[in-house]
Order: C-alpha cells, then sequence, then structure tokens
C-alpha cells in the first residue's frame, strides 16, 4: 500500500509540474511573439556588434540588405521605420551584408582595406582591420566575418534565454497565485487521498481542454479568498514557491518522468518462480527405471526442492528412496 501511495503521489505531482510549465512555456512563445523578442534581440545585439546604437551606420546598411532582411525596401531611415525584423540571419548572409556595406568598389579585395580604414568609429575600425590583415582572400575574411557574428550571437543568445528564465519564473509564479497551486498542500492532499492521481493514465501531448480538465480534479485552486496572514500563510507562499521553480527544467522533463512512473503503477507485481520446482521434476522423471513415471509422492518432490535450495553447492540431486 505504501509503495502504490508513493506512485500515486509521484504521478499526481508531475503531472502538475508539466502542465504548468506547459502552459508557462505556451504564454512564453505567445509573448515573444507579441513583442517580437527575438527579432528585436537580434537587432539589439547587431547594433552593440557594429557600434551603431542609433541605428545611423552599417547596422542600417546591413538591415537594408535583401539577404539579411528579404521583406523591405531598404529605405528605413530609423529602426521604427523598418516593416519586417528578421528573428534569424545566416552567418554567411550577415558576412555579404556587411561587405557590400563596406566597399565602394563590388569585388575589389585590395579596396576593400581603404573603406576599413575610413570607418569613423575606432573600435570597429580596429576589430575589421585585424580581420583583414589575417585574410588571404576574399572568401577567408567572409568566413572570418561570419565566426565574428556566430560569436557575438551566441553570447546575445545566453543573455536572452537568462532572460526568459526569470520571465519563466515570474510567470508560474503568477499562474500558482492565481490559481493556488500550492506544492506543499498539493503533496500532503495526495498523500492522505491517493486516489486523486488515478484518473491519470498517460502524459498529455499538448495543451488542450481534456489537460486543464484532469489538472482541476487536483486539489489545487482558492477555497478561502482572500487568504489569512498567519503561519499557514507563510506554508502557502512557499508551496507557491516550490511550484514556480518546478517550471525551470521545462515540461518535457516532467511528463517523461510521469510516464516512467506511470509504467511502474501498470506493471503490476512480480510472478512468483516456479522454474526450480519445474526442473526437480523433470529430473526426478528422468531418474525413473526404464523412463517409466515416477512413482515418488509429491511430499517427496517438495522434499527435494527444499534440498537444493539449502544445499546451494550440491553437483547432483540427492538420491531419493
Amino acid at each position: 500500500m505504501l509503495g502504490s501511495t508513493v506512485l500515486e503521489v509521484a504521478i499526481g505531482l508531475t503531472f502538475c509540474y508539466g502542465t504548468v510549465a506547459l502552459i508557462v512555456s505556451t504564454l512564453q512563445e505567445a509573448l515573444a511573439a507579441l513583442f517580437r523578442l527575438r527579432a528585436n534581440t537580434l537587432l539589439a545585439g547587431i547594433k552593440t556588434m557594429l557600434n551603431d546604437p542609433r541605428f545611423a551606420g552599417l547596422a542600417r546598411a546591413v538591415y537594408a540588405h535583401p539577404l539579411v532582411n528579404p521583406h523591405t525596401d531598404g529605405n528605413a531611415r530609423s529602426e521604427g521605420a523598418l516593416r519586417s525584423k528578421p528573428s534569424y540571419i545566416e552567418p554567411a548572409h550577415f558576412a555579404i551584408a556587411l561587405v557590400d556595406s563596406l566597399w565602394r568598389v563590388p569585388g575589389d579585395f585590395v579596396q576593400l582595406r581603404a573603406s576599413i580604414d575610413a570607418l569613423p568609429d575606432p573600435q570597429l575600425r580596429a576589430a575589421l582591420q585585424g580581420l583583414y590583415g589575417r585574410a588571404h582572400d576574399l572568401q577567408q575574411f567572409q568566413d572570418m566575418l561570419a565566426s565574428w557574428f556566430d560569436n557575438a550571437m551566441a553570447r546575445m543568445s545566453g543573455a536572452y534565454k537568462r532572460r526568459q528564465l526569470l520571465i519563466s519564473l515570474l510567470l508560474s509564479l503568477l499562474l500558482a497565485i492565481l490559481f493556488n497551486i500550492d506544492s506543499i498542500h498539493l503533496f500532503k492532499t495526495l498523500w492522505q487521498q491517493p486516489a486523486l492521481s488515478a484518473h491519470l493514465q498517460h502524459a498529455p501531448a499538448a495543451l488542450d481542454p481534456a489537460l486543464i480538465g484532469a489538472l482541476s480534479v487536483l486539489p489545487i485552486g482558492w477555497r478561502d479568498f482572500p487568504p489569512r496572514f498567519d503561519a499557514d500563510f507563510a506554508l502557502q507562499v512557499a508551496g507557491w514557491m516550490v511550484t514556480a521553480s518546478t517550471t525551470l527544467f521545462g515540461a518535457p522533463f516532467w511528463f517523461d518522468l510521469m510516464q516512467r512512473v506511470v509504467r511502474m503503477r501498470n506493471t503490476g507485481a512480480k510472478p512468483e518462480e516456479s522454474g526450480a520446482a519445474l526442473r526437480v521434476d523433470s529430473r526426478i522423471a528422468a531418474a525413473a527405471p526404464g523412463g517409466a513415471p515416477s512413482s515418488v509422492p509429491i511430499t517427496a518432490a517438495v522434499t527435494a526442492v527444499t534440498a537444493v535450495s539449502t544445499n546451494a553447492g550440491a553437483s547432483a540431486l540427492p538420491r531419493l528412496p
């Protein structure tokens, strides 16, 4: 009974945490699309990389290039005038767009050095001069620019992920408070009433009304609102914080763990082994004279099985009377 209770509690908790994480990730994707977070982060990274915070120099020229931003006419004079912003730029396309924005005579690799020397920003000029001095031809220079872009975007991607983790934590905490998803109360209730999670048979594949309905069966939600600010409320806040922190693992982690626990619950008890008795019976039958069926009583066979189990070092069966 204890093992069954532990499994039911584990299934209920993992289902709840996975569902909350799935809701949070869906909200995050919606917010990212609504506020164009990826596109704005990419633009901010390129402006920082090219030292063009006002979007008036090389950053604007790169975004006007058709390989970088094919859905614009290239006439945007400010960041706000951009009708579309890409969420991803191929490093090779960035390198080509930057080279096209630099040189005055297309195809003249020697003249490109003069364009780099004429850049007004000293930090950007020094960076490009260093890359140009190590390149033997135009293709190698473009490969170096693409690698430079990759490294800069890797740093921006790390900052974006950290910011998204913070947003995820805040959203999950907001959900835990709004729907009173208290992990401590949830654990106590499932431990006392494990049948509350008996309806959970498999991990959900998507966020749908059936998933929300299954979540509502669990002991969550407000019963008394507003809460009283006492010792129980402090314990409730701790339960909210535990729920919010679990979403950082992501929905796939919790649903995979839930599926494993469900398989353990559905496995059932291990059947009793009868192989030893069958082996003894076959050897008794083979020992009978003339191949006839043995007339040894059943009690003798049971005695032989006991002797085999206790005398593990014996190499043959004991002689039967």
